[in-house]
């Protein structure tokens, strides 16, 4: 079947795919009536996937065909209300490609948005800013092996910006113009994101494809393309290409959001009615067949790569169509998947690991091949153990099967992730939506609802045996093979037939039926005399709730109707890093890692899952800059055990040494891997530069990491954890005299915890660093064609008052168009200039505005020239009225879009107690963003972005620096 196994999904810089990528398929079944059709699908050729399959389509969705073979999805979503998503999909990509026109699929998305009949180049994205969307967020593209796919996320439903919006796609499918000096404009943004995409992880991509389908056109076609095409490809070459394949029988036109279906239907028909084809379609490609092959090892030595192992069993694509008998099949390995997965994670969270991660998946690549995968990493040098561990392991299960144990946990974890989805049905995401009904079209597959896949699932597990997984997962592990992709940032002794050899041998290695695992109880439903509130108080304007209690507890609750089912809970105590020293790495800037993976006190990670199965239920604990936050979502079924959760995260956390120990292992690749990128280099070394020195802010050394010790860790935690008050903040579809209650008999119930410990003296200071005359110099090991420009001006922070952030931020989204629009758009210097803006809410007097940049190293001078160009303009003259309202209008929809999310309030209500200042704070967020003028933000630039401030660096590859 075509679909679900998908793994790939490459974007606009064809990199998606990486060695150790595992995936479940995504369960979309159906049983009920057939969705709505219009004009054309009742006709024998009727192009929709229901139309050939068992499965019935979400009745929800209207589907329609134009004359013309256009055809489209509507579905009506009222989360976030008053918005929509657009989704424009070409049933073409980089396969389709002549050899002279390898990227130019890529290509033409960009140059879809570079000028139409009807609407100049520049002129496009200025329309939509317009109406409130903002370019990369609201308004995108990707281009993929098999499709390309244009995106726009509208911020309302008024006719206006419907209707532009459909006027602004029409042109970009059929009228595009693709001038030659535009096109010769843009090529310095494709190189530029080729330049980009340049990464280790892309080389080990080609190695990966090359391996699994040489001779086949996938291995031949990534959509960055051919760099000396890109350079030098005539506009005919785009024509061919456009006219061949942009043509109303390859479109799939989707639209979900909070509009009525007959008026959209109007409209979307009205726009795309007169798009008629200007020449033949296109070929099909040939996509080659899948060889018979023996087995086979390929190494890729790559500095800056995870070392890993991927063992592949290929085999012919399975091209049958989407039906109950396909996905029942589907579901029965899966399953059978999730048991060896869980084993395998099981063994890499244990004492002495044999390797870091592991897990096997199904994948579908493109119509070309389907392959099993079963995928190790480890630490450089080890793997030989790692390899010989996942191999048994699968083996094991294919010999001697699932237990009934396993098999039903994992029905039952399958089972409650659907019945949640059902729960939350009603108000699904509409972006996520449009983008679940973008992917069934792509893959040919029956877009279904919730209770149908719930349905359809419980059909298939009703009778369901260990043997009949069995039967569905070992075929995971025959096929054309095994071909087995080395990653390493070192060579490896012995080379590919050492590899080969070992796992020859492994396969000659007797294995054993699985241990039975004991039953276990949750221990933490008893945390003292449940506490009554000691006061309560009713925000009105806000909707919020705030409680304490006797022990020092706060507790903000606010009721939403946003998500169905959806809860998320923050609590926060301590003072975090703020107790740690500024002058030197401290052991305690790890707590997360320990937290996070060690469990609890009287139970494993495993073993809490276990434990937990059926529920939902998902923590993590973080390390804030003046806290430490235990976050939570559930359902309210699951709330006061999600509350339990939390406070045994707080009271008896596991702090075992194993994930320390893991994470010390993995510390030297993954540094490695982000030092191998000017982006990634930048990350570990400016955070200190950029806090003025302050350790806290610092990336620690392998040393620094590999020295701690989990003895003195787990004190310096226990010490962190052991006072302070505890601000809880729960948000969703809650029962608020429920959320006081279970609030009572957990986190309220405990002692009180006194005081937050007093931070060291001078804890609070951060500075931003001096000016520089010359950039600073740093250094990445990747490609030599790869540099990063940074820019940085110092501001302020946002303690007690966000009026002047939130200016900034809009001054930043200004700074963010001229980047646009000069230093990628007319200079052709970079693919993805960016402007941003961070003030601080705990250091006073601390922030700054930031432009970064990759660029060729030789364009760097160009690239500070041309930053410095763009800030002495916002200083020296007012912007005017237009582009402050294409900066301001998508900042402010936004903030809206925002506004229904229970997300948001769970920051905005965070501190309502510890800070009461901020509830005003969130009370006139849209009004300062309303408020700010032209003058507003020339008076921000001149105090602010002064070139006698700026501090600037430069990230260029180490062998340019010798």
């Amino acid at each position: 079947m075509r679909s679900a196994r998908r793994l790939l999904l490459l974007a606009a810089s064809g990199l998606a795919l990486s060695a150790g990528a595992f995936s479940v398929p995504a369960l979309a079944l159906a049983a009920s009536p057939a969705a709505v059709q219009v004009e054309g699908q009742v006709a024998p050729s009727d192009p929709w996937a229901q139309s050939a399959s068992d499965v019935p389509a979400d009745p929800a969705v209207r589907y329609g065909l134009l004359p013309n073979g256009m055809r489209y999805a509507l579905m009506h979503n009222a989360t976030p209300p008053g918005q929509a998503s657009f989704r424009l999909r070409i049933d073409a990509g980089s396969l389709m490609e002549r050899d002279d026109q390898k990227g130019l699929a890529h290509f033409m998305e960009h140059m879809a948005f570079n000028g139409t009949k009807d609407i100049p180049e520049n002129e496009m994205l200025r329309i939509l800013e317009r109406l409130g969307l903002a370019f990369g967020a609201d308004t995108n593209a990707f281009t993929s092996f098999d499709q390309t796919a244009y995106m726009l996320e509208l911020p309302n439903t008024q006719d206006e910006t419907v209707d532009t919006s459909l006027r602004v796609m029409r042109q970009m499918m059929g009228d595009a113009l693709m001038a030659p000096e535009s096109i010769d404009a843009e090529r310095g943004v494709i190189e530029g994101e080729e330049r980009s995409r340049n990464s280790p992880q892309m080389r080990v991509l080609k190695t990966q494809l090359a391996l699994l389908a040489p001779g086949q056109r996938l291995s031949q076609r990534l959509p960055i393309g051919d760099l000396e095409v890109i350079r030098t490809a005539p506009r005919e070459r785009f024509v061919d290409f456009y006219d061949a394949y942009y043509r109303p029988s390859r479109a799939t036109f989707i639209a979900v959001g909070d509009f009525d279906l007959d008026a959209m239907e109007t409209k979307v028909r009205g726009a795309f009615a007169d798009w008629t084809p200007k020449a033949a379609d296109g070929p099909e490609p040939d996509l080659g067949q899948v060889q018979p092959r023996q087995p086979q090892t390929s190494i890729i030595v790559e500095p800056g790569v995870q070392s890993s192992i991927q063992i592949n069993w290929i085999k012919a694509p399975d091209l049958d169509p989407d039906s109950f008998n396909e996905r029942a099949e589907d579901i029965r390995r899966s399953l059978g998947l999730a048991v060896l997965n869980r084993r395998l994670g099981e063994m890499a969270r244990a004492d002495n690991p044999p390797f870091l991660g592991a897990g096997a998946g199904y994948q579908s690549l493109f119509d070309s091949l389907d392959a099993g995968v079963l995928s190790v990493s480890f630490t450089p040098g080890q793997w030989k153990r790692a390899l010989e561990t996942v191999e048994q392991e699968a083996r094991r299960l294919t010999q001697y099967g699932v237990t009934a144990p396993e098999l039903q946990r994992e029905i039952t974890e399958y089972r409650t992730s659907l019945q949640n989805a059902v729960a939350t049905a009603a108000t699904r995401s509409t972006p996520a939506l449009a983008g679940a009904l973008l992917n069934a079209v792509n893959s040919d597959t029956v877009f279904t609802a919730p209770q149908q896949s719930l349905d359809q699932f419980e059909r298939i597990v009703a009778d369901l045996t260990p043997e009949q997984v069995d039967a569905a997962v070992r075929p995971v592990f025959e096929g054309q093979g095994p071909l087995v992709l080395f990653t390493s940032p070192v060579p490896v002794e012995g080379g590919e037939a050492a590899v080969t050899a070992a796992l020859e041998a492994s396969r000659q290695v007797p294995v054993a039926a699985p241990a039975d695992q004991a039953a276990l109880e949750w221990p933490y439903a008893d945390f003292g005399a449940a506490a009554a509130p000691s006061s309560r108080t009713e925000v009105s304007d806000l909707g919020a709730v705030l409680v304490r209690f006797p022990n020092g507890t706060l507790l903000n609750i606010k009721k939403t109707d946003f998500r169905d089912d959806q809860i998320l809970i923050r609590a926060k105590t301590g003072i975090g890093s703020l107790g740690l020293p500024t002058d030197r790495f401290s052991p305690l800037s790890l707590a997360d890692t320990v937290l996070n993976a060690g469990g609890l006190g009287k139970l494993t990670v495993d073993e809490a899952d276990r434990v937990l199965a059926g529920h939902v239920i998902n923590t993590s604990v973080s390390q804030g800059e003046d806290g430490y936050v235990f976050s939570g979502s559930t359902r309210p079924e699951d709330l006061a055990l999600e509350l339990q959760v939390l406070t045994a995260f707080l009271t008896d956390p596991g702090l075992r040494p194993a994930p320390l120990q893991r994470a010390q292992a993995a510390y030297p690749q993954t540094l490695e891997q982000l030092t191998a990128t000017p982006g990634g280099a930048f990350a570990v070394k400016g955070g200190a530069i950029l806090a003025g020195g302050d350790k806290r802010a610092a990336t620690p050394t392998v040393e620094e990491f590999q020295s701690v010790e989990i003895e003195p860790l787990r004190e310096q935690i226990k010490a962190a954890l052991a006072s302070g008050p505890v601000e809880i903040t729960v948000v969703g579809d809650v029962d608020v005299d429920a959320v006081i209650a279970a609030v009572g008999s957990t986190f309220g119930a405990l002692p009180a915890r006194g005081a937050a410990p007093t931070p060291p003296a001078g804890s609070a200071e951060r500075r931003f660093p001096a000016p520089t005359a010359t950039p600073v110099r740093l250094t990445h090991t990747g490609q030599a064609e790869q540099a990063l420009g940074v820019v940085a001006w110092p501001t302020t922070d946002q303690i007690g008052d966000r009026t002047t952030s939130r200016q900034l931020s809009l001054l930043s989204a200004v700074l963010q168009l001229r980047l646009n629009e000069d230093i990628r758009e007319k200079q052709g210097l970079a693919y993805s200039p960016n402007a941003g803006s961070s003030t601080s809410d705990v250091f006073p007097g601390y922030g700054y505005m930031v432009v970064a940049a990759e660029t060729a190293p030789e364009s760097l001078p160009k690239l500070f020239t041309a930053v410095d160009a763009i800030a002495a303009d916002l200083r020296d003259n007012p912007i005017g009225e237009d582009e402050l309202n294409r900066a301001r209008r998508p900042a402010l929809e936004r903030l809206r879009r925002s506004m229904a999310d229970n997300g948001y309030w769970l920051t905005q209500l965070s501190e309502a107690q510890s800070d009461p200042a901020s509830l005003d704070q969130t009370r006139n967020n849209i009004a300062v963003l309303e408020a700010v003028t032209a003058a507003d933000l020339q008076r921000l630039a001149q105090h602010y972005l002064k070139p006698d401030t700026a501090w600037r660096a430069e990230v260029v590859s180490d062998k340019l620096a010798q």
